[in-house]
């Protein structure tokens, strides 16, 4: 079942945590803290940094804002492994900067001052993956010569309890949102087919962002409808690369042979019965090469 809403992007239950939900910026300075040796003084102010249209048309996972002259970048990663974290960074830091920083300010004789960035991608997925780990944007680089000129580090944080990061101790939400996403999973590989639904319920019983769930009942099941579909759209769309990748392999092998033969003098009807394919196809590909 698929859940159409009238916005062109939907939210993820992270992003409405962290982001929209009215204890979203309560919820931002306990997971600043959480990463954090120095917690933020009392009464500090967050300032929410709304980014449209970044990468995905049905789905945002990303979110980012100012806190104590920082610019903070928190990522949903998805339920496979995706090492373009730092690329994705990259792009959504620039939208931001594009927004912080006036247009006539860029054109200044004197540099301007900007926040500091820091990247965090807190990870949910079911395939095996370390308590954590940072993703350089410079291992994506063709050439691996000398020091980058450009460098952006994510830090990847596996926040699926079974792991156990330290930062599930210290940030209660995260660790109750982890808990969540894992009992959906858990519902979904027994086969519920109603497996949010019952998630949803089982942690309201349990206390596991219980009054989040009360108020947001209807549209967290909306939103996990669309994470789950945008991830079946995601797998989908791998396979289909993958295939189309071997049948081009395959047809370039089969092309590369037809040029062989051909140099040797055969006719199309021995080189049809040499490479196993009908004579038709044969001339049609001789054709081609025409």
């Amino acid at each position: 079942m698929t859940t159409k809403g009238n916005r062109r992007h939907k939210d993820s239950v992270f992003v409405d945590l962290f982001f929209e939900y009215e204890s979203a910026e309560e919820n931002d300075i306990a997971l600043y803290n959480a990463l954090h040796d120095v917690p933020l003084p009392e009464g500090t102010k967050v300032q929410k940094i709304r980014i449209e249209d970044v990468l995905y048309m049905n789905l945002k996972n990303d979110i980012s804002f100012g806190i104590e002259g920082k610019v903070i970048i928190f990522g949903e990663h998805q339920s496979t492994i995706n090492e373009n974290m730092p690329l994705r960074s990259l792009m959504h830091v620039g939208r931001v900067y594009e927004q912080l920083v006036p247009i006539a300010d860029r054109y200044k004789r004197t540099a301007v001052k900007l926040p500091k960035p820091e990247f965090y991608t807190f990870y949910n997925g079911t395939e095996s993956w370390g308590k954590e780990k940072e993703l350089r944007l410079s291992d994506a680089y063709q050439i691996q010569d000398k020091e980058p000129m450009l460098e952006l580090v994510v830090k990847m944080i596996n926040i699926s309890p079974k792991v156990g990061h330290e930062v599930l101790e210290k940030c209660q939400v995260l660790k109750e949102y982890g808990l969540f996403i894992d009992i959906i999973q858990e519902l979904q590989d027994a086969g519920d087919p109603d497996a949010i639904k019952h998630a949803i319920e089982r942690c309201i019983e349990q206390g596991i962002l219980a009054d989040y769930l009360k108020k947001r009942g209807s549209e967290v099941v909306n939103m996990l409808i669309a994470k789950y579909d945008y991830e079946t759209d995601i797998r989908v769309q791998r396979e289909e690369a993958q295939e189309m990748g071997r049948q081009e392999g395959q047809e370039l092998k089969l092309i590369e042979q037809l040029k062989k033969k051909l140099a040797k003098g055969l006719s199309s009807v021995e080189i049809a019965d040499a490479l196993e394919e009908s004579v038709e196809k044969v001339e049609e590909m001789i054709r081609s090469l025409s």
